[in-house]
């Protein structure tokens, strides 16, 4: 079949890189048009943009003319944003407008009750959102988002032990990624032999953004799920991979095996869809006494796949474990292509 053009926003940054790679050999879309800011566009790709990644540099796509980010210079039906929030929210409706489907990675419109607020393996059927932002903004297309990077990591245990029990509360410390704060992101001589324990505004999405995917959809919005959560995020010296402690109050008390049982059977919203970014295994229970580990787990599934750890009670809450996840592919590039492969196995797009 035919693939799908599709407009990359932000493309030289480190969430646009990887959305640039991602799509390079992608079977369903192909890049038609790369965008940046002012400072950059008019300019080749390969000359403004300072690749980081390992592979051939710039994609393939070295040559490419970046072009401002508006709708009538680069339309595609699907637009890919790695614009930060600011810059998301006058650009991002301008596309939505036009007719595209924009999946972003922005914070800009997450918690807006008519934005579809997605990880689909667990509330795919949030995608309905989209009828009603249409009927409330005018729009001939949508926004849909992917998570803050370190809601995705939580929601590989919280999600599937919700869906199996109820979650009641959660206290949650995140030990996130160098990767996670873009480039240049934190001087070295901050990072290096240290934490710090201060990532502005994170700890506030974790705990509303995790209620909004884990509710309940209904005439036009969400209800969010009733759990208290409490979350605690530190900046780490390592490159990829955000690992996530948690302590965790479940409904009923549920015995070790009957969680890891939860945990290894789920079956996620995505099960038969074959989407092209899916791993083949959504959340590995590891039951290795010290793993999972960023330095040797954090590539699994190509950096798709969660994986749950050091499973045990916990005296306070119940039970207690780790997750990890790779923030800039299954918190960032690789959360909004497999949002759009939903968006498509479901029918959505144009």
């Amino acid at each position: 079949m035919r693939r799908i053009p599709v407009t990359v926003l932000g493309a030289t940054g480190v969430v646009g890189q990887r959305l640039v790679r991602r799509l390079s050999n992608h079977p369903l879309f192909e890049i038609a048009h790369l965008c940046a800011s002012e400072r950059s566009m008019g300019k080749r790709y390969g000359d403004a943009c300072a690749w980081r990644l390992d592979g051939e540099a710039h994609a393939g796509r070295s040559e490419t003319i970046l072009l401002p980010c508006a709708p009538s210079k680069a339309f595609s039906p699907i637009v890919f944003s790695a614009l930060d929030a600011e810059p998301a929210r006058s650009i991002e409706p301008l596309f939505a407008n036009a007719g595209a489907l924009v999946f972003s990675n922005a914070s800009a419109f997450r918690m807006d009750e008519d934005i579809p607020l997605l990880v689909p393996e667990l509330n795919a059927g949030h995608l309905a959102l989209i009828e009603a932002q249409r009927a409330n903004r005018g729009w001939k297309g949508a926004i849909v988002c992917n998570p803050n990077c370190t809601t995705v990591v939580l929601l590989g245990a919280l999600g599937p032990l919700h869906r199996a029990f109820g979650a009641e509360a959660a206290s949650v410390v995140s030990m996130q990624a160098l990767s996670g704060a873009g480039w240049p992101g934190v001087s070295s001589l901050d990072a290096m032999a240290n934490v710090i324990p201060l990532i502005m505004g994170e700890e506030r999405k974790v705990e509303s953004e995790a209620c909004k995917i884990l509710g309940q959809l209904g005439q036009g919005r969400i209800l969010d799920a009733p759990i208290a959560i409490s979350a605690q995020c530190n900046r780490v010296p390592v490159v990829d991979g955000h690992l996530v402690a948690m302590n965790l109050r479940l409904s009923g008390s549920p015995a070790l095996c009957d969680i890891e049982t939860a945990l290894s059977g789920f079956r996620p919203d995505t099960d038969g869809l074959a989407l092209h970014s899916s791993p083949a295994c959504f959340v590995r229970l590891r039951h290795e006494p010290d793993r999972p580990q960023p330095l040797r787990d954090v590539e699994a599934g190509g950096g798709m796949e969660l994986q749950v750890g050091r499973l045990r009670e916990c005296a306070i809450f119940g039970v207690k474990l780790v997750v990890l996840g790779h923030n800039t592919e299954r918190g960032a590039a690789g959360a909004s292509l497999l949002n759009a492969e939903l968006a498509l196995a479901k029918g959505y797009l144009p």
